[in-house]
């Protein structure tokens, strides 16, 4: 294993300091997700070739190492030797990456994918890009399957962006402000590590590791776990609300990370996560002003140090 993939987990424990950054300038640069994407009102064709969203975790497996060429492959233009590839395999992965690469003549084909798999995320997020490139209809029908059949896996949430283009891509993340090490050779054995770990620090690294790894559903109950192990400890608090984070709810959020502002003033991390999810709703001025807030609640604090961070990459995104 590459020394890359052996800190496929580290990568993303840190996703949601990342992502926020990335957020943060995505809100005031191009949008990741086409503006037209959540309406199917005259549907036209676009295009090139459909995106083709393969997300393969921490495997390490010699199938998941091809895939991930073959899907590098394909976004590079390469799309011949990407369906070679791909057309080695038998999973999903493997059968989706080989009606891509061949486009537009596979629209059947990945209609019968989607059919064949109803209840998959992954097949059901890529018929609707397939719909949405072709310019037919049914790609948000697609797309809600996608989000609601699996909801706690990637595919669920890149299906939510595509119809939430309002917002940023992807969804917040927790950020803790004390230091870690995560012991473990392989990615895996440090999830499994994560996973073993009952104390309220584990609950809440397991809970940012897994929202790295796509998985909400699953990360917000590692934080109701922290939130049961310390009622009162406004980590958990907001780690708790933060895990709520819903686009198509965002008061589930709001509403219990809001009062946290009154209940602890001077704590830099309720401060910080308020910013950090209006930056997901585009509100730049009120996310500037409560990551100044948390940037100045504790300084010289980690938390402090990365609400800087966060209001350097907004204010650069502003300049460019």
């Amino acid at each position: 294993m590459s020394a890359r993939a052996r800190t496929a987990l580290i990568v993303a424990l840190l996703a949601a300091a990342a992502a926020a950054v990335v957020a943060g300038a995505a809100v005031l640069t191009a949008e990741e997700v086409p503006s037209d994407a959540a309406t199917e009102t005259e549907p036209t064709p676009r295009k090139g070739f459909p995106p083709l969203e393969l997300n393969l975790g921490i495997r390490a497996d010699a199938e998941a190492a091809d895939l991930r060429g073959a899907a590098a492959l394909y976004e590079g233009g390469k799309r011949q030797q990407a369906a070679a590839i791909f057309g080695r395999y038998d999973s999903l992965e493997a059968k989706l990456g080989a009606a891509f690469a061949v486009w537009p003549a596979s629209e059947d084909r990945i209609e019968q994918l989607g059919a064949l798999y109803p209840r998959s995320s992954l097949a059901q997020l890529h018929v609707g890009l397939s719909r949405f490139w072709a310019g037919t209809a049914g790609a948000l029908s697609a797309w809600r399957e996608a989000r609601d059949v699996e909801p706690d896996t990637p595919y669920a949430v890149r299906a939510d962006d595509l119809l939430h283009p309002e917002f940023a891509p992807g969804l917040p993340g927790f950020v803790v402000g004390f230091d870690y090490r995560i012991e473990g050779k392989t990615p895996a054995d440090q999830l499994r590590r994560l996973a073993a770990d009952r104390t309220l620090r584990g609950r809440l690294l397991h809970g940012i590791a897994l929202q790295g790894l796509g998985r909400p559903v699953s990360a917000r109950r590692a934080f109701a776990e922290a939130l049961e192990l310390a009622p009162n400890d406004v980590d958990a608090l907001v780690a708790d609300a933060v895990g709520r984070y819903d686009k198509g709810n965002p008061s589930a959020a709001f509403s219990r990370l809001g009062p946290l502002s009154r209940r602890f003033p001077n704590a830099a991390t309720v401060r910080f996560h308020l910013g950090l999810l209006l930056l997901w709703q585009k509100d730049i001025k009120e996310a500037t002003r409560q990551l100044e807030l948390a940037r100045t609640a504790e300084p010289g604090s980690k938390i402090a140090a990365e609400a800087k961070r966060f209001l350097d990459a907004v204010r650069n995104a502003g300049t460019s």
